[in-house]
C-alpha cells in the first residue's frame, strides 16, 4: 500500500507508520489506537490519517463542508457525540466521521451507526469502560542472563534486528562457546553445524530461534501483558458487564486471560510459583544467611570453651583465643567433638534457612569444614559456587516458567488486540446509541441525485431537496424537552420570511445540522427525514453590521463563485441583506436566486426582504413564511414550523395591527392597509 497516497499522508508521517508491524492493515480498519502506535503519532494525527484512508477506500474527493458556518456546525455536531464517549478513544474514533458526499462511505457509515442505535447503553458497561484504552507496546526489555550465539555474520546482522533484548556473541568455535556458558545461565546458538557438541552449561542449538520469538525472549511477550494488565482487566470488565453478543467474536478466553495475568508480575516477571520464590529468596539471603550459621557455630563453641576444665581457665582460654592465639591444635585435642558438632549446627542452620534441596545441601557442606578455628570460618569460594548454582537455577526455573506462562499467551496476543479494540468501538456505538436516544432521533433516507423516483401516474415523486418531519435542534439554548418541533421541507431556491426571533436562524441551523449528521451516516434529530445527497454545503451565518467597500467586494466574489457550477449543492443564507443598503440587497439577492434557480441547487435564503426580492427576481421565488399567531401580552406567539408558499408578517406589522383592533383611531387602520 501506498501510504502517501492517503489525503494527508506525507513523508514523514508515511515513515512512522511503516514502524508498525502491519501499516495497511492498520490504515484500512480506521483503527485510530493502532494507527496511534506509529512513534510520534499522536490520536488527533491517528484519526486525520484514518479519516483520509476512508476517502481513499472510497474514491472521496467531495468537500462538503464549504464554508466556516459549516464546518461550524459539523464542529457542534461531532461535539455532540463527543460528550456521549466515555473513552479517549472513542473521542478520536468519532471524528473519522465526516459529511461525505460519497454514496459509498454514507453506506458504510450508516451500516455502522444503525447497528449501533440498536445498543443498550447500560449504566455498567459505561462504568467498566472507563477503564479500558488502547493497548501499547512496552519498552525494550533487556535480559542479561541469555545470549545468542552465532559463527555466521548475517545471523548476526538478523539476531540484532529481531531480538534486540538480548545480547548477540559472535563465536569462532566451541571453545567460545563453553566460555560464554560460563558467563550467561543459557546460550542459544544459531548454527546447526553445532549440533551434537559437549559443553558444560545450559547450551542450546536452536536454528530456529529467530522464528520463534516466544520462546527465543518469552520477556517480550509478558512485558507486552504485564503493560498492559489494567486495560485488558477493564476490558475483561466490559465483557462481564455487557450481554454475550457485545463484544461480538472477539475469540478471547476471559478466564484464561485472567489466569494467564494472576502468574505474571507488574515488571514482567513470573510470580505463584513456590520453587522460583525458594530459589530467588536464597539468592537474596545467602550472604546473610552464611553469617548466621557461622553465628550458630561460634556460640556453640563459646559455651563448649566456657564448660571445658583445662589447664587453663576458660575465660582466660577464650580471651586468649579472641586475641588471635592459634588454637587449631588445642580444638583438635580439647574440643574436636564440639567443632564437629558446631560446623554441622552452621551447615544445619544454612541449609533450613535457605531451605536447600539435597544437591545444593552438598555444596552447601563446603561452606564451613577445613582446619579448626575460632572463629569459625566461611570458605568464600564454596560461599560463591552455591551462589553460582542457586543463582543458575533460579534462572533456568525463572526462563521455564517464562516460557511455559510465554506460550500460553501467545495464543491470546492477536486476540486481546481485539478484543480491546472491540471494547472501545462498543463505547464509539453506545455514544452513538446514547445521542440517538438523548435527542429522539431517526435514521435519515438519504436519495442519490441521480435517481428520481416517481409517482404511478408517471410524475416526478422525488424532487431535489430536503424534507424534515418533527425536527428539533439539539443546538439551542434551551432543554432539549423545550424546543418547538419543525416540519420544514424545500426544493429548489427559496425565501424563508418571518417575525423577528420567530426562528429563522435556528430553523437554518437545524437544516444544516440534519444534512451534516446525514451525510455522516448519523442519525437525525427528527422524526423523519430525507434528502438529497448534497455535493457541497455552504452555509452563510448573518453578517454582523454592514461590511465596508472591501469586505462587501470580497463577499460578492464568494458567491459569485458560489454559483458557477452550482449543481448538487445545499446553499443557507442568513439575512445577506445586512451586508449593505436594502434596496441593493434585494437585487443582489434577487440576482443569486435566480443563478441558482437555472442550476441544480436547493437554497434557503432569510430574509426580511422577501417581498422586494420576489419583485426583482425574473422568476417566480417560492416564498416560506414563519407566522406569527400575534401578540399574547406583549410576547410574541409564533408557529415555528415555516408554511409553504406563505410570505410573513413582520413584527411591525402585528404591532400595527393589535392598534388598529384595540383602539377606535383611523390612523393605525390606514397605517396598518400599507403593508
Amino acid at each position: 500500500m501506498q501510504l502517501e497516497a492517503i489525503p494527508g499522508v506525507g513523508e514523514k508521517t508515511a515513515r512512522a507508520l511503516r514502524e508498525l508491524e502491519d501499516p495497511a492493515a492498520a490504515v484500512e480498519s480506521g483503527d485510530v489506537a493502532a494507527i496511534a502506535r506509529a512513534p510520534g503519532v499522536t490520536e488527533a494525527r491517528a484519526a486525520r490519517v484514518a479519516r483520509g484512508a476512508i476517502r481513499r477506500r472510497h474514491d472521496d474527493a467531495s468537500r462538503v463542508l464549504a464554508t466556516d458556518r459549516a464546518r461550524e456546525v459539523y464542529r457542534d455536531a461531532v461535539g455532540l457525540l463527543k460528550r456521549r464517549t466515555v473513552t479517549d478513544y472513542a473521542e478520536k474514533r468519532l471524528e473519522t466521521f465526516y459529511p461525505s458526499g460519497s454514496a459509498s462511505r454514507i453506506a458504510e457509515a450508516q451500516a455502522f451507526v444503525s447497528a449501533a442505535i440498536e445498543r443498550e447503553p447500560d449504566p455498567a458497561v459505561l462504568e467498566a469502560l472507563g477503564g479500558v484504552e488502547p493497548l501499547v507496546d512496552p519498552p525494550t526489555v533487556r535480559v542479561r542472563d541469555r545470549c545468542l550465539a552465532t559463527a555466521d555474520a548475517e545471523a548476526y546482522a538478523r539476531a540484532e534486528s529481531l531480538v534486540p533484548e538480548l545480547s548477540v556473541e559472535i563465536v569462532d568455535g566451541v571453545r567460545d562457546i563453553a566460555e560464554l556458558a560460563r558467563s550467561y545461565a543459557t546460550v542459544i546458538v544459531l548454527d546447526e553445524e553445532f549440533a551434537g557438541m559437549d559443553v558444560d552449561g545450559d547450551v542450546h542449538v536452536r536454528p530456529d530461534a529467530l522464528n520463534d520469538p516466544a520462546r527465543t525472549v518469552p520477556e517480550r511477550l509478558l512485558a507486552f501483558f504485564s503493560e498492559n494488565r489494567a486495560r485488558l482487566e477493564a476490558a475483561a470488565a466490559v465483557h462481564d458487564a455487557a450481554d454475550e453478543t457485545a463484544l461480538g467474536d472477539a475469540a478471547v478466553d476471559v478466564d484464561a486471560l485472567r489466569d494467564a495475568l494472576g502468574r505474571l508480575d507488574d515488571d514482567g516477571t513470573v510470580v505463584g510459583d513456590a520453587e522460583l520464590e525458594r530459589l530467588t529468596a536464597a539468592v537474596d539471603d545467602l550472604d546473610a544467611a552464611v553469617s548466621t550459621a557461622e553465628s550458630v557455630a561460634d556460640d556453640h563453641l563459646r559455651d563448649a570453651i566456657r564448660e571445658r576444665d583445662v589447664t587453663i581457665e576458660g575465660t582466660d582460654f577464650l580471651s586468649l583465643v579472641e586475641q588471635g592465639a592459634r588454637v587449631d591444635s588445642l580444638l583438635n585435642r580439647e574440643l574436636a567433638d564440639e567443632y564437629d558438632t558446631a560446623i554441622r549446627r552452621a551447615r544445619e542452620h544454612l541449609a533450613d534457612a535457605l531451605e536447600l534441596d539435597d544437591a545444593e545441601v552438598d555444596l552447601a557442606e563446603r561452606v564451613f569444614g577445613g582446619d579448626p578455628a575460632f572463629p569459625v570460618e566461611r570458605d568464600e569460594s564454596a560461599v560463591s559456587r552455591l551462589r553460582t548454582e542457586l543463582a543458575a537455577g533460579r534462572d533456568r526455573r525463572a526462563a521455564r516458567l517464562k516460557a511455559e506462562l510465554a506460550s500460553d499467551l501467545a495464543a491470546l496476543r492477536e486476540p486481546v488486540e481485539e478484543f480491546v479494540r472491540t471494547a472501545l468501538e462498543l463505547d464509539v456505538e453506545l455514544a452513538i446509541a446514547r445521542f440517538a436516544r438523548e435527542f429522539d432521533c431517526v435514521m435519515p433516507t438519504i436519495r442519490d441525485p441521480e435517481v428520481t423516483a416517481t409517482a404511478a401516474d408517471g410524475r416526478a415523486d422525488d424532487p431535489r431537496g430536503f424534507r424534515i418531519e418533527g425536527g428539533r435542534s439539539p443546538l439551542l439554548d434551551v432543554s432539549f424537552e423545550a424546543v418547538e418541533p419543525i416540519d420544514y421541507a424545500v426544493s429548489g431556491a427559496t425565501l424563508l420570511s418571518g417575525v423577528n426571533s420567530g426562528g429563522k436562524t435556528s430553523t437554518l441551523d437545524l437544516v444544516a445540522l440534519v444534512v451534516v449528521l446525514a451525510q455522516m451516516g448519523m442519525p437525525v434529530p427528527a422524526d423523519h427525514a430525507e434528502l438529497h445527497r448534497f455535493e457541497e454545503l455552504h452555509y452563510y451565518a448573518k453578517s454582523q453590521g454592514t461590511l465596508d467597500a472591501g469586505a462587501f467586494e470580497a463577499t460578492l466574489r464568494d458567491f459569485g463563485d458560489l454559483v458557477d457550477g452550482a449543481d448538487g449543492r445545499l446553499v443557507l443564507v442568513d439575512e445577506l441583506e445586512s451586508i449593505t443598503e436594502p434596496g441593493a440587497s434585494a437585487k443582489i439577492i434577487a440576482g443569486i436566486l435566480e443563478a441558482l434557480d437555472g442550476q441544480d441547487a436547493t437554497a434557503v435564503f432569510v430574509s426580511h426582504l422577501a417581498r422586494e426580492i420576489r419583485e426583482a427576481a425574473d422568476f417566480d421565488v417560492a416564498v416560506d413564511g414563519i407566522e406569527a399567531a400575534g401578540l399574547v401580552d406583549g410576547e410574541l406567539r409564533v408557529n415555528r414550523s415555516p408554511r409553504k408558499g406563505h410570505l410573513a408578517r413582520s413584527t411591525p406589522e402585528l404591532i400595527v395591527e393589535k392598534l388598529a383592533d384595540d383602539r377606535e383611531n383611523a390612523f393605525y387602520g390606514e397605517l396598518l392597509e400599507k403593508f
